[in-house]
């Protein structure tokens, strides 16, 4: 295979990477906001999630912009 190819299997593998904290994250955001209401936990455990939550997002935005820069720089596009 040849060194593009391989650089955008990376890229590719990187992506799926990204797209899948943010499914999960957000399936588990969303489900402990719900048995959080449910079973009344105290208001600091819905804001400790909540930050949890907005540190994967932001890793996720971080990793979605290197991608892009790689893409960006192989590509010879500036």
């Amino acid at each position: 295979m040849t060194r593009k190819g391989e650089q955008e299997q990376e890229h590719r593998r990187k992506v799926r990477m990204v797209a899948g904290v943010l499914v999960v994250t957000m399936v588990l955001w969303m489900f402990v906001s719900w048995a959080g209401g449910f079973y009344g936990w105290q208001t600091r455990f819905a804001f400790l999630f909540d930050f949890l939550a907005l540190a994967a997002f932001a890793w996720a935005l971080i990793v979605s912009y290197r991608i892009w820069r790689a893409r960006r720089d192989q590509s010879g596009d500036n």
